[in-house]
């Protein structure tokens, strides 16, 4: 069935962010949800095959002979799907030397003699042998979706013999998918026709001189070959399997270790569906356990309730709809450290209680908690608030501590940490009547048992930050930079909107023309987003080598086509990749125009729990998704301008961070006396590796050399430096080599970092950022592989990632601390965009290049290059 879901869901669709094929685990996993669902079972068990060595090949050789090479991407899912079963609390077996069906069909007969109604879920016809009153197959019509019934009728029905018999007709007929050749010219009709008149596969064997004309002597040519068919089609049915019945009986899912699979897998939805169908005393269990001491206030009176609170950190839910660094707040609550709570309709409040929650929300005294205090922050300033007491926050904390998590909802917090189901607004009237949610008009009361579930979520999560060494990362990085994020959120950038749309209409044209190009080159016209209809351009028509076989034919994704046109480039090829690009420019420029807000400017969405290694990205437009380094990319940067009432934009970044990362964190003197020389990093590298002069670095090694030294920042091999730079792969690891001789540092510091972190079972960067890497000690090899990749690119990426965080804080910081007008605007990569105020450029040039300089104690200094200009593009440098 596992196999089955590898090929109905396309592999390309179904990984995690950091590349792990999961199309396998996630068609099984919600075959077994919809099974469970369905059915409602009071038993569950899954059987295994341990190896394609049983009795049987021992019996035939070619057994299963003609099956090709399990894929090494579905052979790295079946772990992740015993994970999944793990935490499900289903066992699940496989005996060395049988197959799995022979287990089922053993745990059948056995549940049969108990009393048990058995259904088996399994793509092997040789199951129907089982099929009695008792047992029924669900076999799997097509995919893993579409199962069918197989009682007793539906097996006679459609094979004309009782299950008992299905093994005999086997026999004759053969089986192609085993490899087992059946009676040339018998056809399941004539089988079933033999069986009946001679009362089974002895009846038929013993009477075989009798059976008349061509079938009868095929019959007999192949007698041996139907008796060993039915010798290997037999299920065993008294295998030593290690579990009873009872064994089987359905048990509470493992809560914790479900939220810990799921999120690693990043099944979001499937974890959904998965507690929808769970006994509502199984998902609500421990939900008594969440104190809710609710006041309910008579207007006029929260100002004497938040004065009387006692010292400590209450906790704080706002709801509400956030967009564009704005949005509308619509109810909030408070926890007091004792656990009474509050909630107020910020619709209705009272103009008294009004000004007493905005007093006590803008005391930086006052302390807070929350989940996600920048939305919260966004939410209150749309009602006039402002927000200055956040000391702790438990998405951020949740981030840190599980760095590689897809989500950090507060309901899954506080199942892991506090063993509690968190209702929600929509529970109100539905069964909650024990937290009073009924009749809960504004979400008040919901708001109000999240916001006792924060105050309560701080002292296991800041125990667990505090045992992962993360503690001064929250306090010092994360927090500061989200406050310094609110306000680059809340400033936006301008946008020229008349330039944009020209732009757009620019691109619009390019998709058409090379469009056109395309379809003179093949004579015809075709649809350009169809994989189906290129496939048939490309590799019939046009002959081009084939690219990497899917499901669905020979991938045409991005990269599969820019290597082919490499290889062979052919004008069709050459237009098709354009038209593409065309696309992907327009669509950028569409996606920005349709964010221009009300007030002129783009309010992108800074997400800081998103990168395992720490960098921020950005949503809602993605400005790190424009093109860098091309004209099109510089382009339309010209669309983002400074505002009314600022002088210019200034753009600072940093100069090959990352190899000045990695000459601080090996130590390796070469490489360190490249950047304290202050010449050329690639052409003093490259003069040590070719053994030439500086002068003498010719434009093709320096960019050798360039592709090569980043590369090794992020885990790249000699097979995908050989692709990178066109050469062989012979070549390129003699170039690796010859590195590695003149900057032995480098080598032992690559090597060492993988080490420590399978030993460590993580790597942290400069300032102590953990990424965690089970699966450096794996025993598939793809997931080692990445593990190990993932090793050599934290430490440096995300010591980056913190590096420009402590720089933006500070800009932030001092920019305020001065009194000055000019803003940070964004952060993009390794690059600040400021707007500068009129007389203020010298001061912030300055201030700027000191506090990015500052940012780190590296070994080598942090060159800084500035530039400015009226658009983003003027003041590239």
């Amino acid at each position: 069935m596992a196999f089955r879901a590898y090929f109905a869901l396309p592999v390309e669709n179904f990984a995690t962010t950091d590349g792990q094929p999961t199309n396998a685990v996630y068609g099984f996993t919600s075959m077994l949800i919809n099974l469970i669902r369905d059915e409602q079972p009071t038993h569950v068990m899954v059987a295994w095959d341990v190896s394609r060595a049983s009795f049987r090949t021992q019996a035939y050789a070619e057994y299963k002979g003609t099956r090709s090479a399990t894929p090494e991407e579905f052979r790295g899912q079946v772990p992740l799907i015993q994970e999944v079963l793990g935490a499900l609390r289903i066992p699940h077996v496989g005996v060395e030397g049988v197959e799995a069906d022979d287990v089922l069909a053993t745990v059948a007969v056995r549940a049969e003699a108990e009393g048990a109604r058995v259904l088996l879920c399994s793509g092997d016809r040789d199951t129907f042998q089982l099929v009695s009153d008792a047992v029924t197959v669900l076999y799997p019509r097509k995919g893993v979706s579409d199962l069918v019934r197989m009682t007793p009728a539906d097996v006679e029905e459609k094979y004309g013999v009782p299950p008992a018999r299905y093994p005999d007709l086997a026999a004759l007929v053969g089986e192609t998918s085993d490899n087992l050749p059946g009676v040339p010219g018998v056809g399941p009709k004539t089988a079933a026709k033999w069986i009946t008149a001679y009362d089974g596969l002895d009846g038929v064997i013993a009477h075989a001189d009798a059976i008349a004309g061509k079938a009868g002597q095929s019959l007999r040519d192949n007698l041996a070959q139907v008796v060993l068919n039915r010798q290997v089609n037999q299920l065993l049915r008294d295998v030593d399997v290690p579990i009873t019945l009872a064994d089987t009986e359905r048990v509470p899912v493992d809560r914790d270790a479900v939220h810990e699979v799921f999120d690693a897998l990043q099944f979001r939805v499937l974890r959904d569906r998965l507690f929808q169908l769970l006994p509502e005393d199984e998902v609500r269990q421990e939900v008594e356990g969440l104190t809710l001491a609710h006041r309910e206030l008579a207007p006029g009176e929260l100002g004497a309730w938040l004065a009387a609170r006692p010292d400590g950190a209450c906790g704080l839910e706002v709801t509400g709809r956030l967009q564009q660094g704005s949005g509308d707040a619509w109810a909030l609550a408070i926890a007091d450290p004792a656990g009474e709570s509050v909630a107020v309709d910020l619709a209705e409040i009272d103009p008294a209680d009004d000004a007493a929650l905005g007093a006590w929300l803008a005391d930086p005294a006052r302390a807070v908690v929350a989940h996600d205090a920048k939305a919260a922050t966004h939410l209150l300033a749309a009602r006039g608030y402002s927000l200055a007491g956040v000391t702790f926050d438990t998405l951020l904390a949740a981030y840190l501590c599980h760095p590689d998590q897809r989500t950090y909802d507060l309901d899954d917090l506080a199942v892991r940490y506090l063993h509690r189901e968190l209702p929600g607004a929509q529970d109100a009237g539905q069964g909650m009547l024990d937290l009073g949610l009924e009749g809960d008009s504004f979400g008040g009361r919901a708001a109000a048992a999240r916001a006792v579930a924060v105050r309560e979520l701080v002292t296991p999560l800041a125990d667990d930050v505090e045992k992962r060494g993360a503690a001064a990362l929250l306090r010092d990085v994360e927090l500061p930079v989200q406050a310094t994020l609110v306000a680059m959120e809340r400033a936006g950038i301008a946008a020229a909107v008349d330039y944009l749309r020209g732009l757009e209409r620019e691109f619009d044209g390019a998709v058409e023309r090379a469009a056109t190009a395309a379809y003179d080159a093949i004579g015809r016209t075709v649809n350009l987003g169809s994989p189906k209809q290129l496939q048939e351009v490309l590799f019939d028509q046009l002959g081009m080598p084939k690219t990497r076989r899917t499901k669905t034919g020979y991938t045409t994704d991005a990269d599969a086509l820019a290597d082919l046109y490499a290889r062979r480039p052919e004008p069709f090829l050459e237009h098709l990749l354009a038209h593409r690009e065309a696309i992907r420019l327009r669509q950028t420029v569409e996606g920005l125009l349709r964010t221009v807000a009300p007030d002129g400017r783009i309010h992108t969405t800074f997400q800081q729990t998103v990168a395992a290694t720490g960098r921020l990205s950005s949503i809602d437009p993605n400005l790190q998704n424009i093109p860098i380094r091309t004209e099109e990319g510089y382009r339309i940067r010209e669309g983002f301008v400074v505002g009314p009432g600022y002088a210019t934009l200034l753009t600072a970044d940093y100069s090959q961070i990352e190899m000045r990362i990695m000459a601080h964190l090996s130590g390796d003197a070469g490489l360190i006396e490249a950047f304290r020389s202050g010449e050329d990093l690639h052409r003093y590298v490259g003069s040590r590796v070719f053994g030439v002069a500086p002068a003498d670095v010719t434009s093709a090694m320096r960019a050798k050399i360039k592709a090569m030294s980043y590369g090794l920042a992020y885990g790249l091999s000699a097979f995908g430096l050989s692709r990178q730079l066109a050469i062989d792969v012979g070549e390129a690891r003699a170039l690796m080599d010859d590195y590695f001789e003149r900057f032995g540092g480098v080598r032992d510091y690559l090597t060492g970092v993988v080490d420590d972190a399978r030993q460590d079972g993580f790597t942290e960067t400069i300032l102590g950022r953990r990424r965690y890497l089970p699966d450096l000690t794996s025993d598939n090899r793809q997931r080692r592989e990445m593990a190990e990749r993932m090793a050599l690119n934290a430490p440096i990426q995300g010591s980056a990632a913190d590096i420009v965080k402590v720089a933006m804080i500070g800009v932030h910081r001092e920019l305020n601390a001065r009194g000055l007008t000019s803003r940070l605007l964004l952060q993009v990569h390794d690059e600040l965009v400021l707007e500068v105020a009129d007389g203020e450029l010298e001061e912030v040039s300055a201030l700027v290049r000191e506090r990015m300089a500052g940012a780190a104690d590296l070994s080598v200094p942090l060159e800084v290059s500035v530039g400015v200009g009226r658009t983003w593009r003027e003041a590239g440098h």
